[in-house]
């Protein structure tokens, strides 16, 4: 799997799909999760509909640069932003989602590609905003995929879905497969797949086992603040993407978003949770090709 440095400090690792003379769709994944989370099937699915698909693993995760040199403690990340101590918090963590941002726009660069459609999910949705946002140039359209807009009240997570989230997977290997399917409280309740989760599971930990990022890029998130006024600018054709199910990032951050973004569409999608699953890729493929092809955006 090729890598290509993005800037002076990050290279990325990534993979293509399909015809690269094809409108140019860059996916930008989520919250510790490597590329392998956009399944590969989906990837090819989309990639026949007549889209260059990228996926890529973000900093931090998977084959791409980490920045093992900052060692961010979860617990403790946590424990201080609790207690208030901003200043604290922001010593701690050694970049935000702007820098993440700039590594996706970073690829594209690499790649030669100037404009790209950008679709990002749950973090990955986050970062995708603040591409749009910064570097509205660049981004042919956008799609926020069960993701949210960085203000508090909105987009919250269940206790049971938080527990899951933040509670260490053991290291070991089985014991690490096993416990992928705590994610099932957080996936869609008709199509959640135990053994779908343990698939990934297993794929990911042989592929690259970093648990050490995961503090860092919570940090990101948490710290980069709220993107409402930006977001009530940015011109950027924009869908936003939740399903009903989800209990990790509530459907209200995704109701937040398409309601900031001038001229957005909103797709709510029953039976999905914070997942993707295989019996509903036709409505996002769908919804994808439709958004990707709008007029004056190819």
């Amino acid at each position: 799997m090729p890598d290509v440095a993005v800037s002076a400090d990050v290279s990325l690792a990534y993979e293509c799909f399909g015809d690269p003379e094809d409108p140019p769709v860059l996916l930008v994944m989520g919250f510790g999760a490597q590329l392998l989370a956009w399944h590969e099937d989906f990837c090819r699915a989309l990639a026949d509909r007549g889209r260059y698909v990228i996926r890529y693993d973000n900093r931090d995760c998977g084959l791409s640069t980490k920045f093992d040199a900052h060692p961010v403690d979860m617990g403790e990340f946590i424990a201080t932003v609790s207690s208030g101590d901003l200043p604290g918090a922001l010593a701690m963590v050694p970049y935000r989602l702007r820098d993440m941002a700039d590594d996706g726009l970073g690829l594209l660069t690499a790649l030669g590609i100037e404009r790209a459609h950008v679709v990002g999910t749950s973090m990955g949705g986050m970062i995708a905003q603040t591409m749009a946002i910064t570097s509205p140039e660049r981004v042919l359209t956008l799609t926020s995929m069960m993701s949210s807009t960085g203000e508090s009240e909105y987009g919250g997570s269940s206790p049971e879905a938080q527990e899951v989230l933040f509670t260490p997977k053991p290291p070991d290997r089985e014991g690490y497969v096993r416990a992928a399917e705590r994610e099932l409280v957080w996936a869609s309740r008709r199509y959640g797949d135990a053994a779908a989760l343990r698939e990934l599971a297993a794929a990911s930990h042989d592929r690259s086992y970093h648990p050490a990022g995961i503090g860092r890029q919570l940090g990101a998130m948490v710290l980069s603040g709220s993107r409402a006024e930006a977001l009530r600018e940015l011109r950027v054709p924009t869908l936003v993407i939740h399903g009903l199910d989800d209990t990790l990032i509530d459907p209200s951050g995704g109701r937040r978003t398409a309601e900031l973004v001038p001229g957005s569409e909103l797709l709510l999608i029953p039976d999905m949770g914070h997942d993707r699953p295989r019996e509903l890729w036709p409505v996002l493929v769908e919804a994808l090709v439709s958004h990707t092809g709008r007029a004056g955006t190819a």
